[in-house]
């Protein structure tokens, strides 16, 4: 039986512009109102989130520092029910109006979205 973290490392991070890169090449796409998810199966047993929220789209420094916060936090708590995968995640605009409970429910479907279409 495999024990299920709930942490956030350096592992669970797309960190170098080639690991965004791979995602960018040739995605699924998933999305919301809000969001725009680009997704890459990967061959690790480790799920990767990249973040990519545009200052276009969220003007102040401190709501694009909630909405990753927000976004880094829902994918801790659900990252062991998704499958192996990495994934880029980019904002639209108008996220910054929302509020941090409409954020959540939007990841949540998203990550039922992507469960679905990755049956294992």
């Amino acid at each position: 039986m495999t024990k299920v973290t709930y942490e956030f490392n350096r592992e669970s991070r797309l960190l170098t512009p080639g690991h965004f890169q791979s995602v960018f090449k040739n995605p699924i796409r998933f999305g919301s109102s809000h969001f725009t998810i680009l997704v890459t199966p990967n061959l690790n047993n480790q799920n990767r989130l990249g973040l990519a929220i545009a200052k276009k789209r969220v003007k102040l420094a401190v709501q694009r520092n909630r909405v990753k916060r927000l976004v880094r936090e829902s994918f801790r708590l659900n990252q062991h029910a998704l499958p192996n995968i990495d994934m880029v995640i980019m904002v639209k605009s108008g996220i910054d109006n929302l509020d941090n409970a409409t954020i959540n429910k939007q990841l949540e479907k998203i990550w039922r979205k992507i469960n679905q279409r990755h049956k294992k």
